[in-house]
């Protein structure tokens, strides 16, 4: 069987003696029995993508292992030394329940441990964000998670955390990479100084969930906790380390745990995905909700850092929010708690995504703040609380099911974004209403949005080839019209620039390059294209909206937009 030399030449350094007997063993498998998997494996070095390093188990440069990690580790380790000279240096580790998650941060500890460097290592698994609030609580330069958040159980990952808490951005991911990257896997240090791992768990959960509980409740009276009934699943994720606790030390007793998904487990046995967009993850949780006639339902991915939310209509029927309409709901909240608190003065924002509702730029202008835009990825959000320090944050979301209140976690934080929707959930009933119905009014008084979210998944080297490809035909051949209806505007992140259609009049866009293509019609509708940077798929965003004067305009106008993101996504003719 044929195998290019290109790849041979990425293979052969890892024949030799710097790397272990396991690791030649399943290389010499490969090219006897799957050239395929062994070009999958070394045709190219894993990339930091919008939510860190996140790739297949395995053996080779294009997958997750200790070497990967542990050269990843070697450059971080450098890099902390030059960047913060003289000061005695510490990183905080954190880990969720994949398969290998536990040992891989223990060599990563050993890494820095190596490096002269302090570790504060978690015991056991914990939430992402927690290791966002340790960084800073515990006063690290640095943080690092092992997690592949809601990906398929072959996946795993690695976060890197800068002394704001927040993941990196640039100037100090570029600058990180090309330390890495210049490294030889030869240079490595694996071999630890013990006297430099500290294992912590209860004391860091004790701050943190109190840190949480601070930050998110709203002086919610007891009794209406009380009468709030709550399913709670962890999806089998990290969640159920601090979440109930957290809970329950917010004055929320009625919490229903999904007792089949309670127990950590990297598999992931009871759901197809363990992914809170996805509806058939939440499945069993409804279930036992209808058995309880529970008020709502809150659904973690594996690192909790995302929350998927139900609630009952107004036919008591149960019901999934999408991660724009939990946003808006929250932000509403917070603006209005922040307002009858006399805290708005101007001096505030909201932050959000290029790619999430357009709802939330209508809550900014009514309420006085400012909404602040960033590509996809929580650490740009982050990164604006340290952008603009005169500014107070409020809170922030994006359309992936991901939530910060505050900023005692620089990351989107399923902890905290739980009990925020408790707190709007138990308020809402206290006074007559619902979760549901709080979300009618926002409509009839901001607008009416829709939005749909395609993915269409392109897996290998020919996959990442025809989504690259895909995007080239997008910018040479710009779409005119969807629907019916002229395109406008073309904003293009790789080029930072927005085009008006109509008038040739062209714009630079203040943001970082990126690959998404942002499409505006005539008729207020707009539509993404974006290559993920975290799975082998390429995204289209579609928002529509229409402006209506009572709730009992809703069916009418939901029919009304549901048949034109059905419309544009013909129109769009993706396969």
């Amino acid at each position: 069987m044929h195998i290019d030399q290109a790849i041979l030449d990425k293979v052969n350094p890892w024949l030799e003696a710097t790397f272990d007997n396991e690791t030649h063993r399943a290389i010499e498998q490969m090219m006897t029995t799957s050239p395929k998997e062994l070009e999958e494996s070394f045709y190219k070095n894993l990339e930091f993508g919008t939510g860190g390093m996140r790739g297949i188990m395995g053996v080779g440069t294009n997958r997750i292992n200790k070497y990967t990690l542990g050269k990843s580790t070697q450059g971080v380790s450098d890099y902390m030394k030059k960047a913060f000279p003289g000061k005695h240096l510490s990183v905080a580790i954190a880990f969720d329940c994949r398969h290998n998650s536990k040992s891989l941060a223990r060599v990563v500890a050993d890494v820095f441990s190596a490096n002269g460097i302090q570790v504060y290592l978690f015991s056991d698994l914990r939430p992402t964000p927690e290791l966002s609030f340790a960084v800073r609580h515990l006063k690290c330069q640095a943080g690092i998670v092992l997690t592949a958040s809601h990906n398929p159980p072959e996946y795993n990952g690695y976060k890197v955390y800068w002394e704001d808490g927040g993941q990196l951005v640039p100037p100090q991911d570029k600058e990180i990479i090309d330390v890495i990257e210049a490294l030889d896997y030869s240079e490595i240090k694996f071999t630890a100084n013990e006297s430099l791992i500290k294992y912590i768990d209860k004391e860091v959960d004790a701050a943190f969930i109190e840190s949480t509980v601070k930050h998110a409740s709203f002086n919610t009276p007891q009794a209406d906790k009380d009468d709030m009934s709550i399913v709670f699943t962890s999806l089998h994720g990290t969640s159920i380390t601090v979440l109930p606790d957290t809970l329950k030390k917010a004055g929320y007793n009625n919490v229903h745990i999904v007792p089949e998904q309670a127990v950590p487990d990297g598999d992931f046995p009871t759901v197809k995905s363990p992914n809170p967009e996805e509806p058939e993850a939440l499945t069993m949780a409804l279930s036992l909700a209808d058995k309880l006639n529970a008020d709502i339902v809150v659904g973690t991915d594996p690192d909790a850092d995302r929350l998927g939310v139900a609630v009952r209509d107004n036919n008591n029927r149960m019901v999934l929010l999408n991660g724009n309409q939990t946003m808006v709901l929250m932000t509403h909240f917070l603006l209005e708690k922040w307002r009858k608190a006399g805290k708005l003065n101007g001096k505030q924002f909201i932050g959000s995504t290029i790619v999430s509702t357009p709802m939330l730029m209508e809550l900014a202008t009514a309420y006085g703040v400012q909404c602040k835009l960033g590509l996809t990825g929580f650490k740009w959000i982050a990164k604006m609380i340290k952008d603009f320090p005169e500014l107070q944050f409020i809170g922030g979301g994006e359309e992936s099911f991901g939530y910060m209140v505050g900023d005692h976690v620089r990351d989107k934080d399923a902890v905290a974004a739980t009990l925020l929707i408790c707190e709007v959930a138990a308020q809402a009933k206290a006074s007559g209403s619902s979760v549901y119905q709080e979300l009618e009014k926002l409509y009839v008084d901001y607008g009416f949005y829709k939005e749909a979210l395609l993915s269409l998944t392109k897996k290998g080297i020919e996959g990442a080839q025809e989504i690259k490809q895909m995007m080239i035909d997008q910018r040479v051949n710009p779409i005119r019209e969807i629907d019916g209806n002229r395109v406008v505007m073309v904003e293009d992140y790789q080029s930072s620039t927005a085009k008006n259609l109509l008038t040739g009049e062209v714009e630079n866009l203040d943001i970082p390059k990126s690959d998404v293509l942002i499409y505006y019609t005539e008729d207020g509708a707009k539509i993404a294209a974006r290559p993920s940077g975290t799975e082998p798929k390429i995204k289209f965003y579609v928002s529509v909206n229409a402006a209506i004067d009572s709730i009992d305009d809703i069916p009418s106008a939901e029919k009304q937009l549901d048949e034109k993101v059905k419309a544009i996504i013909r129109d769009l003719n993706i396969n």
